[in-house]
């Protein structure tokens, strides 16, 4: 299945839990090198897929490979050559950053010389060497989960980065800066050629981070592509319209020069949205179209699909719109 241009290669992976299909004949491949993001609501399957893909459990049918190697068969070849950072950080609260990354380093067996090297290195890499002898206890929430990165490094054959690293959901609860720090690690190591699995409840993150993105709903990748791609399929751009008056938004829409069946509206931000092809077109018409009927726009925009849009159009679902946000599926 995997060739020299894939890193993963998955198909019809099948999973249950008691009466839950938690993976329904998934297929999915990512290419060597490349950043690959996961994208779904809570029970979708993708901390299950990332669990199969590191070993952490057997998939019930399909065949999986990691790195060229079958994650059932040749678990241990594939442990040797990955990394899998979890959604909840595994430090030690009481150690120093030092102290973590070498408990680590002799949990991977690696010598004590070899360990304290590797925990130097990476703490020089991850920007932590002035922290490296500080209680974990004291780290920001961006410090712990550049930590908690690097400890999933350590364990590199021959003191080198894995081949294929999993981050399974890496920057919840990170506040906007620890986010930037956490993203700004993760292009380091796509850069360094280390294939990324990236799982993700942000879809900003998968925009900015991801080379390519598969949604998964249901236990299935519904779609996979790069973000434009995956955009393209809401139909394309769209132009948004403010208006000054609220109570224009009937007005506007009748004088619109667009499918009245394609507009929303959203009456608590005075917005109209609807999709468009010619943008230029579409730009000038509009704006044409209002000002002959006498509606003051605040503000008239093109714009690209978000990612938000391309998920409720795939799934039919807000993937913010969540009763649990701890997935255990």
């Amino acid at each position: 299945m995997t060739g020299a241009a894939h890193a993963i290669a998955v198909e019809g992976a099948r999973k249950r839990y008691g009466g839950t299909q938690a993976l329904d004949g998934l297929d999915l491949t990512v290419a060597r090198g490349a950043v690959h993001g996961v994208l779904g609501p809570n029970g979708a399957g993708k901390t299950t897929l990332v669990r199969i893909l590191a070993t952490l459990l057997r998939p019930d049918a399909g065949r999986v490979e990691v790195a060229g190697h079958d994650v059932v068969r040749e678990a241990r070849e594939v442990r040797l050559r990955i990394g899998l950072l979890g959604q909840y950080a595994a430090l030690d609260e009481e150690l120093s950053g030092r102290q973590n990354l070498e408990l680590f380093g002799r949990l991977h067996r690696l010598g004590g010389r070899a360990a304290r090297v590797r925990a130097g290195e990476l703490l020089e890499r991850f920007d932590l060497a002035a922290t490296g002898r500080t209680p974990v206890r004291v780290y920001s929430g961006g410090m712990r989960r550049r930590l908690d990165l690097a400890a999933s490094l350590i364990g590199g054959r021959g003191g080198v980065d894995p081949e294929v690293l999993f981050l399974d959901e890496p920057t919840t609860g990170l506040d906007p800066r620890g986010r930037a720090e956490v993203w700004s690690a993760v292009r380091s190591l796509a850069g360094g050629g280390t294939t990324v699995v990236l799982t993700t409840q942000y879809l900003e993150e998968a925009d900015r981070l991801a080379d390519r993105i598969g949604v998964v709903d249901r236990g299935r990748v519904i779609a996979d592509g790069t973000a434009d791609e995956l955009k393209a399929l809401t139909g394309g751009d769209r132009i948004d319209v403010v208006l000054r008056d609220p109570g224009l938004l009937g007005a506007a829409v009748a004088a619109l020069p667009l499918p009245k069946e394609d507009v929303t509206v959203d009456a608590d931000r005075r917005l109209l949205s609807a999709p468009v092809t010619d943008r230029m077109a579409a730009l000038s018409g509009v704006v044409r179209a209002l000002e002959a009927a006498g509606v003051e726009a605040e503000d008239v925009a093109l714009r690209r699909p978000t990612l938000d849009e391309v998920f409720l159009h795939l799934t039919g679902r807000d993937e913010h719109d969540r009763t649990d946000t701890r997935e255990t599926v």
